[in-house]
């Protein structure tokens, strides 16, 4: 069962080729053999996943059930959950049991599927490598002595060791697509206000969104269907009309107009992976597709410009982690400005508080203009070039990461060598567009993934265009050794 796609899940259950009890106890029973070695599990929740089992049983035999329905699932610890952790891969957060759950849980729990547990990720989703969060290190299923990619290295890790079928995740800067890519499965980020952030622990609140992960374009058009949706408790959700995103998978790729930005082929892009994507495009061009060559000019400002902007808005989303109201607290304060100084300096790791020193250095009297106002200066011409480049195409593609995954300690040193792993990813979030990556070839024993580019509330086609590709290769159908 657990190498069925969510499209085949949804149909053997409604044909009652199986129960959602047994599909359950399958990916739990997975999860206790598996996860160890992965470390992408850091909360199991057996007891409520198989009464939510149950109950999607009994609605599946009413003959009425929306089409998620019984399927299992896993929700990235960033997600607040009534009644289970939700830690954010923090020791400051390690004994949070929120009292309410997210509007994106919620939305899953009214489409019956059923949630198996919490993934791990990067601390406050600060990381592109799963190398920070507080319980370890998520290990690729492809190669254990390397990184799956982050912050969403869990969700990643555990869809392609296939210990659930799909799993929710978050990008603030190609935190769902880089790990995609380097697990070999599809992520999906939306436009930016599609998916409620409502219930999700911020980060950097202009730039996070919420989207799912699957093996599949088809699994992830299924899965957004059900996260989007317009909520009167996040003033960022937009209210668009949230289409049916498995309408149109089919559609041909005649005439489609592919822009394939030089920027995104230059130095620093790994052979290997340059070959496979240029197959890819290849294989959408035999379809029917025209291939046009675009400039992106300032993109290469991206990485500076996020790494002031996110760390900024991340120095004002943490500092209501004090002690004071929920979290970790130290023991034994002396004084306030002592229960301040050692609560934050105990319960945050390394990457977060150099996040925070940054952010709050950027936000400074003094230097606000020349750093953050500036950031956001760059930030919309990005999303300018952005603008003239859809004027002339209907998606962007190119690589989804500079190199398939490198060996744990690789870049630990050196901050900014990490940072560079998003290089591609990161303007995407500066322009609140859609992104996606699908699995398109390998590297040295490694996935790798071929990045889709849509404009503002374009999803549906970005998935035709994956789904269509995933049509014509079989990378998405590829599973790590010793994943039967």
């Amino acid at each position: 069962m657990h190498n069925l796609t969510i499209a085949e899940l949804v149909k053997g259950l409604q044909s009652k080729e199986f129960s959602s009890v047994e599909l359950t106890e399958h990916f739990l029973a997975r999860i206790a053999e598996f996860n160890p070695g992965y470390n992408a599990v850091i909360t199991i929740t057996a007891d409520q996943a198989l009464k939510a089992a149950a109950a999607a049983d009994a609605r599946l035999a009413e003959g009425n059930a929306p089409a998620l329905c019984g399927v299992p699932l896993l929700h990235k610890d960033i997600f607040c959950t009534e009644g289970v952790r939700t830690s954010c891969g923090s020791r400051m957060l390690d004994n949070f049991i929120p009292p309410y759950s997210a509007t994106v849980v919620e939305n899953f729990e009214k489409a019956g599927a059923v949630m198996l547990g919490k993934t791990n990720m990067d601390e406050f989703a600060m990381g592109s490598s799963n190398e920070t969060s507080f319980y370890g290190p998520v290990k690729n299923p492809w190669a254990i002595d390397s990184v799956p990619g982050g912050s969403s290295g869990g969700s990643a890790a555990a869809v392609a060791a296939r210990l659930a079928p799909a799993a929710t995740a978050t990008d603030t800067g190609g935190s769902i697509r880089q790990p995609a890519a380097l697990c070999g499965i599809t992520g999906l980020k939306p436009t930016y206000g599609r998916v409620s952030r409502w219930g999700m622990i911020a980060f950097a609140s202009s730039l996070d969104q919420a989207g799912p992960m699957a093996r599949t374009a088809e699994d992830c058009a299924l899965l957004l269907g059900c996260m989007a949706s317009v909520d009167d408790k996040d003033s960022t959700s937009i209210d668009h009309p949230v289409a049916d995103y498995t309408a149109s998978l089919n559609d041909s790729m005649q005439g489609l107009k592919i822009g394939v930005p030089k920027e995104y082929f230059s130095e620093g892009l790994n052979p290997g992976t340059e070959k496979a994507v240029r197959q890819a495009l290849a294989d959408l061009e035999a379809q029917g597709a025209q291939l046009i060559d675009i400039s992106l000019p300032n993109s290469g400002l991206s990485v500076p410009a996020y790494y002031v902007i996110a760390p900024a808005e991340a120095s004002a989303n943490l500092s209501r982690f004090d002690g004071v109201r929920y979290g970790y607290r130290c023991e034994d304060p002396k004084d306030l400005q002592d229960l301040y100084t050692r609560t934050r300096a105990e319960g945050f790791g390394e990457e977060v508080q150099r996040r925070i020193l940054i952010g709050t250095y950027c936000l400074s009297a003094g230097y606000y203009d020349a750093y953050y106002g500036k950031a956001q200066q760059v930030r919309q011409l990005i999303r300018k070039d952005f603008a003239e480049a859809f004027k002339q195409v209907d998606v962007i593609l190119g690589p989804t990461c500079p190199s398939p995954a490198f060996k744990f300690g690789a870049k630990g040193d050196d901050p900014v060598a990490m940072y560079l792993e998003d290089i591609y990813t990161i303007a995407t979030n500066l322009a609140g567009l859609p992104g996606m990556s699908v699995p398109c070839g390998m590297v040295e024993g490694k996935p790798v993934g071929l990045q889709i580019i849509g404009n503002y509330f374009d999803e549906a086609l970005m998935l035709n265009v994956a789904h269509q590709y995933q049509q014509v290769t079989d990378w998405h159908r590829q599973a790590p050794e010793g994943i039967a």
